[in-house]
């Protein structure tokens, strides 16, 4: 994170609505831009965005009580002068996922409140209308322009045109944008007509990243004691007493472990090795369901099955299924997930999708974070990935700030847009379209 705040502003300045956890505001941040102002209604994702953009302007009303005025008044512009608008309004009314034309028109559970979403680009375009910016980058799910949502597709694109602005629609995949997630989107792009200028889509990168390179090992979070990350993978991970499910933060990334070397010792520079840790102990009892102890050779589970000292340790999960919502065990779809390849989905639960480490991994969905619910999960380990883990996927920071419940961090993540991928549909709108445009 403090690698993206001491990037250079560009002399652009971005407002965002729906901004969620702030997944797009990062990647505007990474392309230069300053962030003056942004919208977010859901208040769990209004702390996570107020923890990770303090310097961002943050309205947290309803977006159809904010007026443009208001807007300018905050980022201390006039109509006409932003430079960049934003918005990503909510997606689940159109998503080939849900029910789509069901909930047209009504009101329905959405993240943890109630409220109607499939107008809500509309109230997007009342505000375009009213700041008059220069450009506009609008995101949305892919189902948008699928089936029987593609009339409201097409009314959108309407109203955008009839502000002023030449608008040119695509569906970009993150997984061409540097992100390790396969991940459609609906990227709707606009240039105010006076500026002379069509709208500019970044080009496909000629390479992917996979699982494996995203997840080789997992960087600790902020709140667990302090060692020196490197290339090197932890040493011994001993999970400390202190360790409370119900107030921690970063739940399920052993924040309160403790972190010691096979003699007991905290370590240091001297004993971050550039190998995997050779054990795993745990300090109380009955804590874990695997106890492994050291050795040369192998390491074994309680149920006498080997481990391969020269790879890294599996993770530690609690005793009962419900005890950390990462475990699967006790659940159907953990009996499921047995008969899986990884790169392979289950027949039977939909959502249920065994990964392969050398492709990016599948799309995450927001509403997948709670035990037992079919979800991706991590190739290797019949379990959910970490909250950890997610951040790499979604092509996040390490110490990127998520508050609330395992469920609820997994949620902010899974409806953020990636910010690199943001970067990429940013730096180019900056290189063709508004560096241009100012000589």
């Amino acid at each position: 994170m403090a690698e993206i705040a001491a990037v250079p502003w560009n002399g652009f300045t971005a407002i965002s609505t729906f901004s969620g956890c702030g997944g797009s505001s990062l990647g505007y941040k990474m392309a230069g831009f300053r962030v003056a102002w942004a919208s977010e209604f859901i208040p769990a994702a209004v702390a996570v965005y107020r923890a990770n953009h303090p310097d961002t302007v943050l309205d947290s009303r309803d977006i159809r009580k904010v007026q443009p005025a208001e807007i300018l008044a905050a980022a201390g512009l006039k109509a006409g002068e932003l430079d960049l608008f934003d918005g990503s309004p909510p997606c689940a009314s159109f998503s080939t996922a849900g029910k789509r034309e069901k909930y047209w028109g009504k009101t329905k559970k959405y993240s943890d409140t109630v409220q109607r979403t499939d107008d809500l680009f509309f109230e997007y375009i009342r505000l375009l209308d009213g700041l008059k910016p220069k450009v506009f980058v609008a995101e949305n799910v892919s189902g948008l322009v699928k089936g029987v949502a593609k009339g409201y597709f097409l009314e959108i694109l309407t109203k955008l045109k009839a502000c002023g602005y030449r608008v040119g629609c695509r569906v970009l995949d993150a997984q061409w944008l540097g992100v390790p997630q396969a991940r459609a989107r609906t990227i709707f792009i606009g240039v105010r007509e006076d500026l002379g200028k069509d709208p500019a889509f970044p080009k496909p990168l000629p390479y992917r990243y996979s699982l494996r390179e995203a997840l080789p090992w997992v960087v600790r979070g902020k709140y667990g004691p302090a060692w020196k990350a490197s290339d090197a993978p932890s040493p011994t991970v001993s999970a400390g007493m202190s360790y409370n499910p119900a107030t921690s933060h970063q739940g399920l990334e052993l924040v309160e472990a403790v972190i010691h070397d096979t003699k007991g010792q905290f370590p240091s520079a001297g004993n971050v090795t550039d190998r995997p840790c050779p054990a795993i102990t745990v300090m109380g009892q009955g804590q874990f369901k695997v106890r492994l102890t050291g050795g040369t050779g192998a390491a074994f589970e309680e149920k006498g099955r080997a481990y391969d000292l020269n790879q890294p340790c599996p993770t530690i999960l609690g005793t009962k299924p419900n005890q950390f919502e990462v475990n699967m065990a006790g659940y159907a779809v953990g009996r499921e997930w047995d008969k899986l390849k990884p790169g392979q989905s289950s027949g039977k639960y939909f959502n249920l999708v065994r990964p392969h480490p050398d492709h990016p991994c599948p799309t995450i969905c927001a509403s997948h974070g709670h035990a037992g619910v079919a979800s991706v999960t991590h190739p290797t380990e019949k379990r959910k990935l970490l909250i950890a883990e997610l951040k790499r996927i979604c092509a996040f920071p390490d110490d990127f700030v998520l508050t609330g419940s395992y469920a609820q961090q997994w949620e902010r993540l899974g409806r953020a847009v990636p910010p690199v991928m943001m970067s990429h549909i940013a730096k180019t709108i900056l290189t063709h379209v508004l560096k241009p445009s100012r000589s």
